[in-house]
């Protein structure tokens, strides 16, 4: 069940960020840090109401922020629409979870969110190395568009779109 995280939520979605990290330092993966992100970017969601978690037998299994907050950066990309959007951050599945589906319905989740809200459109990113990711938003129906410079990183990072209706 996807459902509004709390603030309860938090020291839950550490831990996958923790075990998310170790992961992708594992591979050279540098999207994410023990500086970024940090609980207090998960408090700000929650008070914007923008963060979900997918909660199965009263745990935690993935979270996504879905707001309407687009980069700077998404400005000189050759995008589908320029209608306005809503957009996929901070999501990620707890490693011991991954392979069961759980990515794929947060992002099914955020195509109806925007739905249930008018919005015909979504945009996303992520890091150009981060392989589980970008499979992910390929399978899922997503169009890579482009790639940027993001947070200093020495690769770029692809972005994605999906026009839903």
């Amino acid at each position: 069940m996807i459902r509004k995280a709390t603030e309860d939520d938090v020291l839950k979605i550490m831990e996958i960020i923790k075990s998310t990290v170790k992961e992708m330092k594992g591979y050279n993966n540098t999207q994410w840090d023990e500086n970024y992100p940090r609980d207090i970017d998960f408090f700000n969601d929650i008070k914007n109401e923008d963060l979900y978690v997918e909660e199965i037998e009263k745990s935690i299994k993935g979270f996504v922020c879905i707001n309407y907050v687009e980069p700077n950066e998404y400005k000189d990309l050759n995008w589908s629409s320029n209608e306005k959007c809503m957009v996929i951050h901070r999501m990620a599945v707890d490693c011991n979870f991954r392979n069961k589906g759980v990515g794929k319905k947060l992002i099914s989740f955020a195509e109806e969110l925007a739905k249930e809200n008018n919005i015909k459109y979504i945009k996303t990113d992520t890091y150009s190395i981060n392989t589980k990711m970008n499979s992910l938003f390929l399978k899922c129906g997503l169009k890579l568009i482009g790639e940027m410079s993001f947070l200093g990183k020495e690769k770029p990072f692809y972005c994605y779109d999906k026009i839903l209706y």
